[in-house]
């Protein structure tokens, strides 16, 4: 319906695209920025352009970042010999809150959905086994309790278990069908410290 012209809702149709936004979120968005001055939506836009132009993935962990390694491969701090695997730069993200994990990480960008047609192939499996060739002593396997992260879970396990690398998986306090971004830092920290050996 062309309640407010061609232009006005075509800003609500492609806000509409972007997911979590529905039609009056992406309403209140696009009155929002229709109302803003001129330079502070060119700057928005700018930085959205320069974002999307400059992020990539990190050569080491497959995270999203607009540096060759990302902040958290690249800490002299952190033990590069424990990689937690999660499934999307949220989760990392999530760990990262709590503060406490001291390791690297892997992002697989999905979990394996024969469902929905993604198999190993589909997300970044390849990257993680070369990295298993340095010196890594433990694999975390930190993606989410639905069917799809407990696939993906037994198939990283199988992959890795032959190489004599330690594998350990979250421990439950992650709810059954939670996604890990969503969940607060305590049950994430409570988790990653009860997780055990698969």
């Amino acid at each position: 319906m062309n309640l407010y012209g061609g232009q006005g809702n075509k800003l609500i149709e492609e806000l509409e695209a972007l997911p979590g936004i529905g039609t009056k979120s992406a309403q209140r968005l696009a009155f929002h920025l229709i109302g803003m001055p001129t330079e502070k939506v060119e700057r928005i836009a700018n930085t959205m352009i320069e974002a999307r132009r400059n992020v990539r993935y990190c050569s080491k962990c497959c995270t999203l970042t607009d540096r060759e390694v990302c902040p958290v491969c690249a800490d002299p701090k952190r033990d590069q010999s424990v990689i937690m695997v999660v499934e999307t730069p949220r989760d990392l993200a999530a760990y990262e809150k709590t503060g406490r994990y001291t390791g690297v990480y892997h992002v697989l960008h999905g979990a394996i959905s024969p469902m929905l047609g993604i198999g190993p192939g589909d997300i970044k499996l390849k990257e993680l086994i070369t990295r298993l060739e340095g010196d890594v002593k433990e694999v975390i396997i930190a993606t989410n309790s639905s069917l799809e992260g407990e696939t993906t879970a037994m198939y990283i396990s199988k992959l890795v278990k032959p190489t004599g690398i330690k594998v350990t998986r979250i421990a439950s306090g992650v709810p059954v069908g939670g996604d890990l971004e969503y969940i607060d830092e305590v049950t994430l920290l409570r988790a990653l410290e009860g997780r055990v050996e698969l």
